[in-house]
Formats: C-alpha cells, structure tokens, sequence
C-alpha cells in the first residue's frame, strides 16, 4: 500500500478515525508530541541491548516484525495527526529538511561518515 497511498489520504485516514471517536478535545500539540516520543519509546525498547544480528532476526521471525511494525505504525499514527491537526505539510517539510541537509552533508564530506555537521 506504501506505493499506492499518498500522505493526504493518510492524514484522512486519522482524522476521521480520531473525530467518529471525538477526541479532537485529547489532541493538542504537546499531547501528540509526547504520543510520537512514547510509541518512538516503545519501537526502541524492542532494539535495547541487541546486537545487530539479534535485530536482523527480529525482522525475519513474523511475530517479532509485526510487534515492531505496529510501533512504527503508531509513531506514524501520531506524528501524521499532530500534521493533520496543525497544518503541517510533512512532504514539503521533508524535502525542504532535505535540501538543508544536502548543504549541511556534501557528499564529498560526509560519504561514508557518520559524523555531525559541525564536525565535517
């Protein structure tokens, strides 16, 4: 579905979910931000103290993928209402966080670094 749907409709898909339910009233912004670091929370607390082989045998073991996809669909879930509730155009917002990026991260200075801009 990644490839068939867009962010609009994914916004929809939250609104009308979170109005049939009336809960407009439960989501202002700090309420939202702090459901995006909560779910972000939960998806890493299935990565703490695991190697890099124990995580790539999460992703093959069916149970073990679902439980972290569904955290990462929770992530999206609250960071795509808190756009939706406050006019954010994340497609925009990430192309433009791109190209600033682009500038910050030359290739020719930061390929194969995982150091911080300030530090190239």
């Amino acid at each position: 579905m990644d490839r068939s749907t867009n962010v609009h409709e994914l916004k929809q898909l939250v609104k009308d979910f979170c109005e049939a339910r009336d809960w407009d009233q439960y989501h202002g912004a700090k309420e939202l931000a702090i459901g995006v670091s909560t779910e972000a929370s939960e998806l890493l607390a299935h990565f703490r103290f695991k190697s890099e082989k124990e995580i790539e045998e999460f992703f093959k073991d069916p149970k073990k993928r679902g439980e972290i996809s569904e955290e990462a669909a929770d992530v999206l879930y609250f960071l795509l209402r808190l756009a939706q509730r406050y006019d954010i155009d994340l497609a925009s917002e990430l192309k433009r966080k791109i190209e600033k990026n682009e500038k910050r991260y030359p290739v020719e200075k930061s390929k194969g670094s995982n150091k911080k801009y300030t530090e190239l």
